[in-house]
């Protein structure tokens, strides 16, 4: 099922994709207001919402999904021809770094580069997966079981400040650098194992990637994740991106005012978002 969170005159609201594919809030089925992290323990009930014939709101303003999300881990050079586009080896073990929940951003909202702070803002379209339950010491076995669901994520960049810096965070975590959603699509209903993943900037295609590709596949990123780091309900974890990005190519190309910016992943829907370069 598809369950994405919406804009009301009374303020946001998650809702479920019913059989004619407008929307149900989940209200209908007792359910209030609710963060992500709360949604996930309502599986029984959103899916009787999904088995309705119809829905109510048709054409809803979506907001991204991630609404109370504890942390977002993402992977870095998760596929080898992104590694080697700008000039890294194949990674021996994943790696993990965070970006800031405030970096959250709408399926179609505003991308903001602030120019003071970056010249070089890039985009990574990414498969995205939402953790369902608490995991700590996961097997790769069981490790699929914990996944609640998937959505498309970029994981916009300020490739100046990351070259900088040294690390990923603070380039990777900028207000707005994380547009996700346009909803969750529950695991039940998806093989995450070949998807392609792709972006445009302008209509012009970026990225042509597929997650049999990955370095580190889901159930291997799970289970290393959680060695250490316990995931709770609502966690998210960005898996990677292929190559394509604005700094792989030559010349570089990176994001300008004005550029849109389309991410895609096989099945999961798309987001789109423009580009705001501001002065702060």
């Amino acid at each position: 099922m598809k369950i994405a969170r919406i804009q009301t005159e009374n303020g946001s609201t998650y809702v479920v994709a019913a059989r004619d594919g407008a929307w149900t809030p989940v209200s209908e089925a007792g359910i209030g207001a609710v963060s992500l992290p709360e949604l996930t323990t309502h599986g029984a009930a959103l899916a009787e919402l999904a088995g309705l014939a119809s829905g109510t709101i048709i054409d809803p303003a979506l907001l991204h999904p991630a609404l109370g999300t504890g942390k977002i881990l993402a992977i870095g050079r998760n596929y080898v021809a992104h590694a080697s586009e700008l000039g890294n080896a194949r990674p021996v073990s994943p790696m993990i770094f965070s970006k800031f929940t405030s970096s959250v951003n709408d399926p179609f909202g505003v991308i903001e580069l602030n120019a003071g702070l970056t010249q070089q803002g890039d985009y990574e379209a990414e498969l995205a997966i939402v953790i369902g339950r608490e995991a700590k010491l996961v097997s790769p076995e069981e490790a699929l079981t914990f996944i609640f669901g998937y959505a498309v994520a970029n994981d916009v960049s300020a490739r100046d400040a990351q070259h900088a810096d040294g690390q990923f965070d603070r380039s990777k975590g900028f207000d707005t650098f994380c547009p996700i959603g346009p909803w969750i699509t529950t695991a039940d209903e998806v093989d995450a194992s070949a998807l392609s993943v792709s972006s445009w900037v302008n209509g012009e295609q970026r990225q042509s990637g597929n997650t049999r590709d990955l370095i580190f596949d889901l159930p291997f990123l799970i289970s290393y994740i959680t060695r250490g780091t316990t995931l709770y309900p609502g966690d998210i974890i960005l898996t990677g991106t292929p190559a394509g990005v604005g700094k792989g190519l030559n010349p570089p190309k990176f994001l300008a005012d004005g550029d849109v910016v389309t991410c895609e992943v096989e099945g999961l829907g798309r987001i789109e978002n423009r580009v705001r370069v501001v002065l702060a």
